[in-house]
């Protein structure tokens, strides 16, 4: 019988048990140890940024990046459609509104299309941008590095400080990517906006277990972060809290067990690069496949391959691999569709549509070897 072939499972390197051990015995095993301060000194080292709080999932981080920019209740959020729900459900756990936007070719929201909107459907006035329509004022912007692909939001950042809007990066996908010197200076995604966000989940390129990162050069936020993501407290000893906080920081465990993870990132990235070239190898000169192309303006993580089936025989294509006990999958039903968030304004969505019909998420682990590539790719071509 053949081995199965999960789509992203985790990839160990050794430190692991060491270091969580280590943790263990120092009896730190809660928000605050050796570990945790190891781990954000050494995303803030990657990733350029002058502050980094941890905390216990890329949605906390998501939740804090907009309580911390003062996102509040009928406050509007512009988002594209095509991302994970948690970037959605993090609006709405401010009691804010999301507005829809499409894509672009490498699946990142349509820069030009939020442009467009903010001059021709919004006002700035009071010191604030409005959403002409809706009356409601338009906070941020969720910018999201989707499978690791860098959004080039160059055009748009001036534009959002001159209208007072803040400028999120979802960047849970794109750890180990980075812009290239003529865009952003060469900065890391989820460095360049006001704050930027990382998800340490089990199928990223390094993995808490369950884990996430904010990231931000404004001590202000990050001092917001730090102070919401422990519940608030003006007075620990008193126990004195004077507006709501969360339960939202990362153990000294999980923090040991992604440090010696994040000792490991330019093998990870190497190794994503080589799956992404023999993806890439397989289907050149086959017309009815494409392994969707990385922007040429960034050093991309290749976190996750995607294929454009062209032929439209993508759900045929989805029930041969999991006949082969191959794990893939489409990519995410877009979110102005979803039953829950269908009554929220959507602006122009045709790209992100086309995507999801035609596009397929192909196994990505650390641990693939060409063979099990190989054999992926004669099932599909096959």
């Amino acid at each position: 019988m053949s081995k199965s072939i999960p789509l992203s499972e985790p990839y160990f390197y050794g430190n692991e048990k060491k270091y969580v051990a280590d943790a263990i015995e120092s009896t730190w095993i809660s928000g605050i140890g050796e570990y945790v301060d190891k781990f954000e000194n050494h995303i803030s080292q990657i990733t350029g940024a002058k502050y980094v709080v941890c905390c216990n999932s890329g949605t906390s981080a998501l939740h804090l990046a907009l309580a911390a920019t003062s996102v509040k209740e009928n406050d509007e959020v512009i988002v594209p459609s095509l991302t994970f729900i948690s970037t959605i459900n993090s609006i709405l756990y401010c009691n804010a509104h999301p507005v829809f936007f499409d894509t672009d070719e490498y699946f990142n929201i349509d820069i030009q299309s939020v442009i467009q909107f903010l001059e021709n459907n919004c006002e700035y006035k009071n010191g604030a941008t409005y959403n002409l329509k809706s009356g409601r004022r338009i906070a941020a912007i969720i910018i999201v590095h989707v499978w690791g692909n860098a959004c080039d939001f160059q055009l748009l950042k001036n534009i959002c400080k001159d209208r007072n809007i803040k400028i999120i990066e979802d960047a849970a996908e794109s750890l180990g990517t980075t812009f290239k010197q003529e865009i952003f200076n060469g900065n890391h995604t989820g460095a360049v906006g006001d704050v930027g966000c990382f998800s340490f989940n089990g199928n990223k390129i390094i993995t808490t277990g369950g884990g996430g990162a904010i990231a931000t050069s404004s001590i202000e936020i990050a001092e917001k972060v730090r102070y919401l993501s422990t519940q608030a407290k003006d007075d620990p000893f008193n126990y004195t809290h004077n507006e709501m906080g969360f339960n939202y920081r990362l153990s000294n465990i999980n923090a040991a067990f992604g440090f010696a993870q994040l000792e490991n990132l330019g093998l990870a990235l190497d190794k994503k690069r080589e799956i992404n070239d023999l993806y890439k190898q397989a289907f050149s000169g086959n017309p009815d496949f494409l392994i969707s192309p990385s922007p040429n303006y960034a050093e991309n993580n290749h976190w996750l391959n995607i294929l454009r089936v062209m032929n439209g025989n993508k759900d045929s294509i989805l029930n041969k691999l999991k006949d082969n006990k191959i794990e893939a999958r489409p990519i995410w039903k877009l979110s102005h569709e979803q039953v829950y968030l269908k009554n929220y304004e959507a602006h122009g969505i045709v790209n992100a549509i086309k995507q999801v019909k035609e596009c397929i998420c192909l196994p990505s682990s650390l641990s693939l070897e060409k063979a099990d590539i190989e054999l992926i790719c004669d099932v599909i071509n096959g």
